[in-house]
């Protein structure tokens, strides 16, 4: 064997590994296939019915998934966005943890080259997210409030009960609840508190709003779980005079105004933004943008009413 042959052949065996490696190593990146869905909650039914439409869209869009909740943990949430990161993950989906924490673990994924989108929650930040799909959360409470007043016949005593005040949404729906009311002087606030978008809590605070404001005639709610847990504290006092608004527009809301109970909500388009959030995601994989010029989308809410409550399922109308 000649030199020069002999140095061409120990070449290719010094090089050869690390090319098997280097091929090994883009195969495993490009087989990666893996869209992880994360949401607050897998027994409250607002974010059941999100994750179930973003779980869907991409499978039908070819995507292996992976479910996940956080439970409104920003460091529940960093873990499971580490898996993600792990797992070399095409892409993230989530309704986030917390406004102001979210965006640090966002941003470790994008880092790390995977792309997020946000749905319903949005964070406060812009650039980390390559979309955020939101729900036009002032615009729906207004139609709320709007029917809400209507009615109350404009007057009377009433009570608001808002979210978490680490969720943007809880502020925004509360300013569109008060943009309509005050505009009504008859329209008399006896207590404005939070139960944290629980049920229970919800309750436990209308009851005893009920023992010390027995002319309250309204309860105006910033999501259907609050609106839920009131109606029963309601039904508990042996009450069936007090008007009951919500917003998000779950199914058990929609049974409830059909059964007369419940009045009202404000319908987010919830399945909407799950699948614009993943056929944006596939979009951005595949050709790298979005094609969109602005970050957040806001997509308008839909007022439910005993006369149209049967018309719904699933945050989606029924065809």
């Amino acid at each position: 064997m000649s030199k020069k042959l002999s140095i061409l052949v120990l070449v290719v065996l010094l090089v050869l590994p690390s090319l098997v490696v280097f091929a090994a190593g883009q195969e495993e990146a490009k087989s990666s296939n893996l869209m992880v869905i994360i949401t607050p909650d897998k027994d409250n039914t607002f974010f059941t019915a999100e994750a179930d439409a973003a779980k869907a869209k991409a499978e039908e869009l070819g995507y292996e998934t992976l479910l996940a909740v956080h439970g409104d943990d920003p460091k529940q949430e960093g873990d499971i966005i580490d898996t993600a990161i792990s797992r070399k993950a095409v892409a993230i989906i989530i309704d986030i943890a917390n406004a102001d924490a979210s965006p640090n673990n966002l941003k470790r994924a994008t880092d790390a080259g995977i792309p997020v989108f946000c749905m319903d929650r949005e964070i406060n930040a812009t650039g980390i997210a390559k979309a955020q799909l939101i729900s036009n959360n002032f615009q729906g409470a207004k139609l709320g409030a709007e029917y809400f007043v209507q009615l109350m016949g404009e007057k009377g005593q009433y009570v608001e009960l808002v979210g978490k005040e680490s969720d943007t949404n809880a502020g925004v729906r509360s300013k569109g609840f008060h943009n309509i009311i005050d505009q009504y002087p008859d329209m008399k606030m006896a207590s404005r508190q939070t139960a944290n978008w629980s049920q229970t809590e919800a309750y436990s605070v209308i009851e005893s709003v009920l023992q010390a404001n027995p002319e309250v005639k309204g309860i105006i709610c910033g999501n259907d779980t609050m609106a839920l847990g009131s109606q029963a504290a309601i039904e508990a006092a042996g009450r069936k005079d007090i008007i009951v608004i919500g917003f998000d527009g779950n199914d058990d809301v929609l049974d409830s105004i059909m059964a007369g109970k419940i009045d009202g909500t404000s319908m987010q388009p919830n399945a909407k933004n799950a699948h614009m959030a993943v056929e944006l995601a596939d979009k951005y994989i595949k050709t790298g943008s979005t094609g969109l010029t602005e970050e957040k989308i806001l997509n308008d809410c839909f007022l439910i009413t005993p006369e149209n409550a049967n018309q719904w399922r699933g945050f989606t109308k029924i065809e």
